[in-house]
């Protein structure tokens, strides 16, 4: 197939998005499919920079999210590329400019769109106006009127289904976890380098954030935890990997709180340099209740990390085992939870259970899941053609 993946956020962005389009493309491809990069130009990547099979086009910083960008032109050029491209299929990652781009680049070439919505929007009103201007309701209709003609949707978890089953969103949808490279996070990796950098003894225990540092992922719950840690063992250190906008507000909440000195903030990290950071901790915490396909927590599994991570309809049903990790629902579980993993730290090793769900996330399983999820939008694309009495059927006779 010739698969068009239009989005607005793409490396070298460090995003979940972008790694799961990243993770999704290298996967097809391997399968024998040709998948075409759609997306916005990048301050970080120079015009005179060669990207085979990527297109970007003009684009300007995203009001509130000055790290993501929007595209300002370029649809027909996209059109023009994608029926030299002879695009089969369109598969949009954003509801916004390079989401329209695709649906309009579809609709010109008469094929199937397809869409995977990554983001629950209700929990990011907060960066518009403070919440004033925006509301869940408009979040309902912004999201029917962008789904309206898909021929399939995406939901990343059972949380995000059950959300655009409340939307009443009128195309098919189709659960299928986000997968990951496997073998960036289970091969041997020697971290000490890591450590050595970040002034860490090889003893001594550490507890790993990573996510972007906003104010929706709280982390100020884990660092207002870290007090109480800290009377059970003062040699932890907190490693928070990432950036964003939040940043500085955190550094100083750590230095009023008196962890300065036990809380390492990295900043932003290439994702292909991610891996040694899971590998040279001894757990990974998540405070999130956003989190509607938590890339992290599985890169973390994979590593072979004990995880404990805020309960949610997405991590209560990916942890079922404590040989994989365990859920908090009150920030007062957080520290028994993450004490138990350290003075035990082999007490929960059931193989098995960890391998079973590593398969289900792997890139393999994604990739597969995908190919079949775009059969059958193809197939309820022709349907839906074919019943349309305005149509000539014999137009897509060929089909």
């Amino acid at each position: 197939m010739n698969i068009g993946i239009f989005t607005d956020t793409y490396f070298p962005q460090v995003s979940g998005v972008a790694t799961s389009i990243q993770t999704l493309k290298n996967d097809l491809e391997r399968k024998g499919n040709s998948v075409y990069i759609f997306t916005t130009t990048d301050p970080n990547v120079s015009k005179k920079t060669i990207e085979p099979n990527i297109f970007r086009v003009g684009s300007v910083p995203f009001i509130s999210f000055t790290d993501r960008r929007i595209a300002i032109r370029g649809m027909f050029h996209a059109v023009e590329l994608a029926k030299e491209l002879k695009l089969d299929i369109v598969h949009t990652q954003t509801e916004f400019s390079m989401g329209l781009m695709g649906k309009f680049v579809a609709k010109q070439l008469k094929i199937p769109f397809v869409h995977t919505y990554h983001t629950m929007y209700e929990d990011y009103l907060h960066y518009v106006l403070n919440g004033h201007l925006l509301k869940p309701y408009h979040v309902k209709q912004m999201s029917r009127m962008f789904l309206k003609n898909a021929s399939g949707v995406v939901a990343p978890s059972k949380q995000v289904k059950s959300t655009l089953d409340r939307y009443e969103v009128p195309a098919p949808i189709s659960i299928i976890p986000t997968g990951v490279d496997l073998s960036e996070y289970t091969k041997p990796i020697n971290a000490s380098d890591i450590r050595e950098e970040l002034g860490i003894s090889e003893e001594t225990p550490v507890i790993l954030m990573l996510s972007r540092i906003a104010l929706e992922k709280k982390i100020d719950h884990m660092l207002k935890s870290m007090p109480e840690l800290l009377k059970y063992d003062p040699s932890i250190k907190l490693v928070i990997v990432g950036d964003g906008p939040d940043m500085d507000e955190l550094v100083d909440m750590s230095k009023s709180l008196g962890i300065g000195d036990s809380v390492i903030f990295t900043g932003e990290v290439e994702h292909d340099k991610i891996s040694p950071y899971y590998h040279m901790a001894n757990i990974f915490v998540s405070s999130s209740d956003t989190e509607s396909q938590g890339l992290t927590y599985i890169e973390a599994i994979a590593s072979g990390l004990k995880i404990v991570v805020r309960s949610a309809p997405y991590t209560d049903q990916l942890l079922t085992d404590p040989s994989v990790g365990v859920t908090f629902s009150q920030d007062s579980q957080l520290v028994p939870r993450i004490v138990a993993y350290l003075d035990h730290p082999n007490s929960f090793d059931d193989r098995e259970a960890r391998q079973k769900i590593l398969y289900n996330i792997s890139s393999d399983s994604f990739g597969n899941s995908i190919l079949d999820f775009y059969r059958r939008s193809e197939e309820y694309f022709v349907r839906e053609k074919l019943s349309d009495s305005s149509i000539d059927p014999e137009e897509y006779s060929n089909d």
